[in-house]
């Protein structure tokens, strides 16, 4: 396999991955804004700093307010972290990799980008909000139920793998350093109504509040949440879990080498120091210090990916 089909593959799922992240990010602003009253401009503020577009919002934009916000996360061009702009990207990867797709990837692929150009084409008007975003949601559902389950477990799957679990990981980081350390509006609200509302949207935001429930109750608090989202390997959208995955992915394409690779040893030292502690002792340390470091090591794992797999063969 080359190169370039192994890079088109890796980004081709990053891309679809971060639109469902955002879209589930921009549904998770608008319960927030809900737990405060007065101006929504902060939250929305958060949230475009979770999303990691606040600089290029700002320099685009300048104010806030909720609608330019949900524009500039949902279908802005300009941002190319836009729900929609990661959805084009995506098919235009999938166009350059369309030999390693399966027919059923390809479909759902341009299913989701054609509903994206319906549904993305205009404002889309604060009561159809909800409705579009689950759309988003299951379209690319889709394509990854597909890719499940009709692409051969070898190397191109391994690449598609990685950048679904990149993506995600990174998501999840993000969301996890906005409520500790921008949404809360001081140390006195810690363990308040407001905290706890917080953080139960962050579960929602990661699909995790039915799993959470299960396994905790209803009655517990920040730190078995934080343990849930980043130690939990039961958890599809957890940190634990996703370094998991992409731990075997890349040992398979580093079978038969005698060495582990770069990359398998950056993700072998983020195993290590930050996924084999207890939840107090991150607490301890200082979750976002921990988070801001995690995000920094992840971002420095996908270039070593990119780096080694650049001329795959």
């Amino acid at each position: 396999m080359l190169g370039k089909t192994a890079n088109g593959l890796f980004w081709l799922f990053r891309y679809l991955e971060r639109a469902e992240n955002t879209a589930r990010l921009i549904e998770t602003g608008q319960r927030i804004a809900l737990t405060r009253l007065g101006d929504s401009a902060s939250e929305w503020r958060s949230v475009l700093q979770s999303a990691g577009v606040w600089p290029a919002f700002e320099a685009a934009r300048g104010e806030v307010t909720k609608e330019a916000a949900i524009n500039w996360l949902l279908r802005d061009r300009g941002n190319a972290s836009s729900v929609y702009s990661c959805i084009c990207a995506a098919r235009q990867n999938a166009r350059l990799v369309r030999t390693a797709l399966t027919g059923d990837m390809w479909e759902a692929i341009n299913s989701a980008y054609m509903n994206a150009q319906e549904n993305l084409g205009r404002q889309v008007a604060e009561r159809d909000l909800p409705g579009c975003l689950r759309t988003l949601r299951q379209n690319t559902s889709l394509v990854r139920g597909m890719t499940h389950g009709t692409m051969l477990r070898g190397e191109r799957y391994d690449f598609a793998r990685l950048g679904t679990f990149l993506e995600r990981a990174d998501n999840t980081a993000r969301i996890l350093d906005v409520k500790y350390y921008v949404l809360l509006p001081s140390a006195r609200a810690v363990g308040s109504a407001l905290d706890n509302v917080q953080w139960e949207t962050i579960l929602r935001s990661v699909a995790a509040r039915g799993g959470f429930r299960m396994e905790y109750g209803a009655d517990s608090g920040p730190r078995d949440i934080t343990h849930f989202l980043i130690l939990d390997q039961r958890l599809p959208r957890s940190l634990a879990f996703c370094a998991a995955q992409l731990q075997e992915n890349l040992r398979s394409l580093n079978a038969g080498n005698a060495h582990p690779s770069d990359a398998m040893k950056k993700l072998d030292f983020i195993n290590r120091k930050y996924l084999a502690h207890e939840v107090d002792a991150i607490f301890d340390y200082g979750l976002h210090e921990y988070i801001t470091e995690i995000i920094a090591l992840l971002a420095d794992l996908a270039q070593e990916i990119e780096r080694e797999y650049r001329f795959y063969e």
